[in-house]
C-alpha cells in the first residue's frame, strides 16, 4: 500500500464527513439566520437587533462546526478555546464602555421605556426622541438643539417619560391678597377652570387652597387636558386667570416688606 492509498483510506472518509458537515452548517446557519431575524421582525423587534441577533447566531454555528471538525484530524481544540476566551476578555476590557453601553441599547430596545417621538428628560437632558441607537440616544430639545447621550448614562439614572400617557393635569399656582373674600376668589378661579380652552370635560378639575403665604394667600388651579395641547392649556389658564382676578378686584400681591425705624433717644 503506498502512502496515496495510506492518506486515502485514513482521511478520506473524514474529508468528506468534513465537508459534509461543513456545508450542512453553512447552510443550517443560513436558515437560522433568515429565521430569527425574520421572526423577530415579525414581532415588532427593533431592525438593527434582528439583523445582530441572526448574524451572532449564524457565526456562532458556524464556528462550532469547524471547531468540532478540527477535532475529527486530532487538532486540540482547547488551546482554540482558551485564545478565544482570552481574545474576548481583553477585547472586553478594551470597550468595556462600549459594551455597557450596548447592553444598555439592548435593554432599551427590549424593555422599551420610550419611543421615537416620545419627550423624555433622562441624564439631565429634556427632549423629543429622535433615534435609539444601540450605543447613543439622540434627543431634540424643545429649541431644536441635538443631544447625544451614552444608552449606559440614560439607563443609570431616572426616565422621566412625559408623553407616555394621553392626559396631563396642568398645575398653575395663583397668589391673591389676604383681604380678597375666600369664597368669591374660589367662585372666580372655578369659572375661569371650567372655561379653559383645551379641557378635558371628563376629568374637570380643581381649585385647591394649598397655602397661607408670607405675602399672598396660595391657590393651585389643577385642568386635565390632552397631553398634545398641555402648553396651550398652560398658558391658556395663566391668561386666564389673571384677568379674571382683575375683572373681580381681586389683587395679586408680591413679596414685600415693612421696615420699621424706632427712634432713639440722644
Amino acid at each position: 500500500m503506498n502512502k496515496f492509498e495510506y492518506y486515502l483510506n485514513t482521511y478520506g472518509v473524514k474529508v468528506i464527513g468534513v465537508a459534509v458537515a461543513l456545508w450542512l452548517a453553512f447552510q443550517g446557519a443560513g436558515w437560522l439566520q433568515t429565521r430569527i431575524t425574520k421572526g423577530l421582525q415579525a414581532k415588532n423587534f427593533d431592525a438593527t437587533l434582528s439583523i445582530f441577533f441572526g448574524k451572532l447566531v449564524r457565526w456562532g454555528v458556524i464556528v462550532a462546526t469547524v471547531l468540532s471538525c478540527l477535532g475529527v484530524f486530532g487538532v486540540q481544540t482547547t488551546s482554540f478555546a482558551a485564545v478565544i476566551g482570552a481574545a474576548g476578555l481583553a477585547i472586553g476590557l478594551a470597550f468595556q464602555g462600549t459594551l455597557s453601553n450596548f447592553s444598555a441599547g439592548v435593554m432599551l430596545l427590549v424593555f422599551r421605556p420610550f419611543k421615537v417621538g416620545d419627550l423624555i428628560n433622562a441624564a439631565g437632558s429634556l427632549g423629543v426622541v429622535a433615534e435609539i441607537g444601540l450605543f447613543t440616544v439622540a434627543l431634540d430639545t424643545l429649541d431644536n438643539r441635538r443631544i447625544i447621550i451614552p444608552n449606559s448614562s440614560v439607563t443609570a439614572g431616572t426616565i422621566e417619560n412625559i408623553s407616555a400617557n394621553e392626559y396631563r393635569r396642568v398645575d398653575v399656582d395663583v397668589g391673591t391678597d389676604y383681604g380678597a373674600d375666600l369664597k368669591q376668589t374660589r367662585d372666580v378661579l372655578e369659572q375661569v377652570c371650567a372655561n379653559v380652552a383645551g379641557r378635558d370635560a371628563e376629568k374637570g378639575h380643581q381649585v385647591f387652597l394649598s397655602a397661607l403665604g408670607a405675602s399672598s394667600i396660595d391657590w393651585q388651579l389643577r385642568v386635565w387636558c390632552k397631553a398634545d395641547v398641555y402648553w396651550d392649556v398652560w398658558q391658556a389658564l395663566t391668561h386666564d386667570a389673571k384677568v379674571a382676578l382683575d375683572a373681580a378686584g381681586i389683587g395679586i400681591p408680591f413679596p414685600q416688606m415693612d421696615v420699621h425705624l424706632d427712634k432713639l433717644d440722644a
